[in-house]
């Protein structure tokens, strides 16, 4: 329906659009606090079921819920609008299941992480600045924690994952790819699963030039691009989902190699 026609078709005046949004602001929030009240039902079961202390966040459910509701028809509500909307929703109910928080690592770019990090988890979840690459992973160590780390630290923080596989990318950022191209990752204990339509994020200590590498994972039929290179260590995103121990990664150059995470591609208009 038009903001300025009624449902009889019948053109609305202004106070009449007024009113209109009056009687929808008290649905909305009517159904936005019966969504926040099964949060704490969700927590219940979860203890019901043994499974109290477990991360409530899920990365592959999100990416579902986000998609079908990008595909369901819209008239006014944009993209970026949608996302956010539901990234706060979603976020507020992890927050009221089990500690839920951020600590970001910047360069120079701490203002804009930030942005990105409440596109992406919205404002419940407090945020803690993190010192060095090395606290912010020691903080995504703990119940709840994720970090979100800048690509565009002088260290190379991506490789240590290859000894800490209990700490998985999940994310990149920013989740719109209107926003440009990644320019940070989130990272955690939590599971890491495909969606459908997703990247990989691959390290190896391959010599030469990157793209001598891609060619050679072109061969095996893997798409790769570089994003970050640092101190003997490149960083690939490939398109599509690839497990640990998938044989194509494993023909690939480098003696130290692995993948450190996957996540959805970023939600598009």
């Amino acid at each position: 329906m038009s903001d300025e026609t009624s449902i009889s078709g019948a053109a609305m005046s202004l106070d009449q659009v007024r009113a209109r949004l009056d009687v929808i602001d008290t649905e909305m929030l009517q159904l936005v606090d019966e969504r926040s009240t099964l949060a704490a039902q969700v927590a219940a079961a979860k203890r019901a079921a043994g499974n109290g202390d477990t991360f409530g966040l899920r990365v592959a459910r999100e990416a579902q819920i986000l998609r079908r509701l990008l595909a369901t028809p819209r008239q006014g509500a944009s993209t970026a609008l949608t996302v956010r909307l539901w990234r706060e929703l979603i976020g507020d109910s992890l927050s009221r299941q089990g500690p839920f928080h951020l600590s970001i690592c910047a360069n120079n770019d701490l203002p804009r992480l930030v942005e990105l990090a409440r596109f992406r988890f919205g404002s419940a979840p407090p945020i803690t600045v993190a010192a060095s690459p090395d606290d912010a992973i020691a903080a995504a160590r703990t119940h709840g924690g994720v970090a979100v780390l800048s690509l565009h630290c002088e260290r190379p923080w991506w490789g240590r994952l290859l000894a800490e596989p209990q700490i998985k990318v999940f994310a990149a950022l920013p989740c719109l790819a209107q926003w440009g191209s990644t320019g940070a990752l989130a990272v955690g204990k939590v599971d890491v699963e495909p969606t459908g339509a997703d990247q990989t994020f691959w390290v190896t200590d391959a010599a030469g030039p990157a793209g001598a590498i891609q060619d050679k994972l072109g061969q095996d039929g893997v798409a790769a691009d570089l994003i970050a290179d640092a101190w003997g260590l490149k960083l690939f995103v490939l398109g599509g989902y690839y497990m640990a121990d998938d044989e194509r990664l494993g023909r690939a150059p480098g003696q130290l190699s692995g993948v450190i995470g996957a996540a959805p591609l970023p939600f598009d208009v």
